[in-house]
């Protein structure tokens, strides 16, 4: 009995201590994000599984240096960028970031209403996305920071359903175990083309927006004190682990599941996670179609209020607005505006008859063009011994850093050369 209880306490506390971290690793695995992979186990089978072990360290690598940016600094990254980069540089960053960002919201507001369609056929798709979105808004603006961030804590549970769904599908393991550790390479256009979404959906800028900014308010919430000490980075370290890990893993299992029972089937066409549900159905049974399913509705009301709270950090902090989730709407009115405004031009999206897919090329070029200068600011900022201190990058930060900032450069210039050619 005690050591039940010692166990509980011991999972109590850590789980307390996860915040910005897991809720930014979580929320990569949106509905968009799982389009993507579902594709990729679509078309190449396990093929790519070794991306989800590949892309663990990068990941790592560039959250934990925007999440140690934000506690070091105390300011958003559009903030640090602001004071220490020249304006036009910002600015370019902000017209490229910000459409990409609100076009990934629309995609994720109608991958679920077309789930919840799915699921329920008489429920319109565009009533069940003017639902989330009217329930996503709210929840924003009315809850207060502290509940707010829990709800989002526990909405990362639902990413577990999809660690559930390899169960009913019962694949070949050694298999499984190859492809995991031994990467594959065809230099064909659909397979870099799956690669370069891969990375543009594990290391997205909304991303590192987001983790800087919740870092600040995170801190503010939970210490008096305005020391950085040893401390507050380790437990930093511990969430950002957790998080990235989760969503490497999830993103595994995605892969997995589809390359397990579409592609052997020859199911490779596979655009949006309502065709990957519809697909599994008859094949992985009613239990993994509606796991799949739901998870897609739980990752998007994780992952649209991070996308819709990354578009509002970057105008407050540009413009000098009061921000902060931990803020009443009327203390931070420009703040919540544009988040509204960002919610209400993603649902226009599914009026406005634009393809999703078409939707996502887009967000995908945009990010593409960003990130590589984003990731390269990002290393700039974390060495700079007059703005971190002794809390400056070390050897490990800067090798995986720098390998990110490399990866994401070749795949800007690969997606370019597929959109010339």
């Amino acid at each position: 009995m005690t050591t039940k209880k010692n166990r509980s306490n011991t999972f109590q506390r850590f789980w307390r201590k996860l915040g910005p971290g897991l809720i930014t690793g979580a929320s990569d695995d949106d509905p968009s994000g799982i389009a993507t992979y579902s594709q990729a186990g679509a078309m190449f089978g396990l093929a790519t599984l070794w991306t989800a072990v590949a892309t663990y360290p990068l990941m790592l690598a560039i959250q934990e240096m925007c999440a140690r940016i934000g506690i070091v600094t105390r300011q958003g990254l559009t903030g640090v960028l602001k004071q220490h980069y020249p304006r036009p540089l910002l600015y370019l960053m902000i017209l490229f970031s910000v459409p990409a960002i609100v076009i990934n919201i629309g995609a994720d507001i109608q991958a679920m209403g077309a789930v919840t369609n799915m699921l329920f056929p008489e429920i319109p798709a565009q009533q069940a996305s003017v639902f989330f979105t009217a329930v996503l808004l709210l929840a924003t603006v009315l809850l207060p920071y502290k509940p707010f961030a829990a709800v989002l804590k526990y909405l990362c549970l639902s990413l577990l359903l999809y660690l559930v769904v390899p169960f009913w599908v019962k694949p070949d393991f050694s298999e499984v175990l190859y492809h995991t550790l031994v990467p594959t390479f065809r230099f064909e256009k659909e397979y870099l083309a799956v690669l370069v979404g891969i990375l543009g959906t594990t290391i997205s800028p909304y991303l590192f927006f987001w983790q800087t900014s919740m870092e600040v308010e995170e801190v503010g919430a939970r210490r008096n004190t305005v020391m950085v000490d040893k401390k507050l980075i380790t437990e930093m370290r511990q969430d950002v682990d957790f998080g990235m890990f989760l969503t490497c893993l999830v993103f595994y299992f995605i892969i997995l599941t589809t390359g397990s029972v579409l592609f052997p089937e020859g199911m490779h066409d596979i655009e949006t996670v309502h065709d990957a549900a519809i697909a599994l159905r008859p094949l992985a049974g009613e239990q993994a179609y509606w796991l799949f399913a739901l998870g897609v509705i739980g990752t998007g009301m994780l992952a649209i209020p991070v996308l819709a709270g990354a578009v509002s950090y970057i105008f407050a902090e540009t413009f000098g607005w009061e921000e902060g989730l931990n803020k009443k709407y009327y203390e931070a009115r420009g703040f919540y505006a544009v988040m509204a405004l960002s919610l209400a031009l993603g649902l226009l999206m599914d009026y406005a008859g634009i393809s999703p897919i078409d939707a996502l090329l887009l967000a995908a070029i945009l990010y593409g063009v960003t990130a590589p200068v984003l990731i390269a600011m990002v290393l700039h900022i974390s060495n700079n011994t007059r703005i971190m201190g002794t809390f400056a990058n070390g050897p490990w930060s800067n090798a995986f850093g720098g390998a990110a900032l490399i990866l994401m450069t070749a795949a800007a210039g690969v997606l370019i050369y597929f959109i010339v050619v």
